[in-house]
């Protein structure tokens, strides 16, 4: 098996980090998770970046990843998107169409992922519930005949809303959240994901509130839309070739 994962930050990990500063995330989880499971190696590549929106998203890791020659691609995209003032929900799922269509000329199984929800805790929280509702309709109704795409989809899961599967910044998942991600993944492949997986082992505030949080997180979100910079700018991809993940 040879598994390639495109995406943003919830694919590149952000917000599950480890002890020595790297960050890990559900895609890293899950491929290890798969060669438990399966009994043989999963060789694995990860060329998500974050800060990027659907469509670049298409445009500049689909095309890598399948040079790779993956048996397997994931896919998620969007939660950048719905952050912004014109969000289409409809022109973001078309790029949920164009993988699955490129997918299918290679030959490559699809593995489609919706984002878990964070809006329970943002700011404008329902304006994020409300773009992710139709984007998650949009996308649905494009593979409603595809019974071969494999689905994990997170945005329903009300559990995995709740603060305890959430870092500090509220926009990204901690590795409780990660894990529960993972989980999914690996039982939509068709495989019982370890128990302690779906649910966090200690439930951690949320951290800053307040003025605080809008000084440490919201401001310097808006500096980059404002400067029309990301925070992917100048950074490459974590894994753009692959790596072998063997049975534990």
């Amino acid at each position: 098996m040879r598994f390639v994962a495109i995406g943003d930050s919830f694919t590149e990990g952000v917000g599950d980090v480890l002890p020595d500063g790297r960050e890990r995330g559900w895609a890293d989880i899950a491929a290890q998770g798969w060669a438990d499971a399966a009994g043989h190696p999963i060789q694995y590549a990860n060329l998500a970046i974050r800060g990027k929106l659907a469509w670049p998203i298409v445009e500049q890791q689909l095309e890598p990843a399948l040079a790779l020659r993956p048996t397997h691609l994931s896919f998620n995209g969007g939660g950048n998107d719905m952050l912004r003032p014109r969000a289409d929900p409809e022109h973001i799922a078309d790029a949920f169409s164009r993988v699955l269509r490129r997918c299918d000329e290679e030959g490559v199984t699809m593995i489609l992922l919706s984002g878990a929800n964070p809006s329970g805790q943002l700011p404008m929280g329902s304006l994020v519930q409300r773009r992710g509702d139709l984007l998650s309709e949009a996308v649905l109704r494009r593979i409603e005949d595809r019974p071969d795409v494999i689905r994990a989809l997170n945005w329903p899961d009300r559990e995995l809303s709740k603060p305890p599967y959430w870092s500090e910044d509220r926009l990204h998942m901690n590795a409780a959240g990660h894990h529960r991600v993972a989980a999914r993944v690996l039982h939509a492949l068709g495989f019982e994901p370890p128990e302690a997986w779906w649910a966090p082992l200690d439930r951690p505030g949320l951290g800053p509130s307040g003025l605080a949080y809008y000084r440490e997180f919201v401001g310097p979100w808006v500096r980059r839309r404002v400067t029309r910079t990301s925070s992917g700018d100048g950074r490459t991809a974590k894994y753009p070739t692959w790596i072998e993940c063997t049975p534990a």
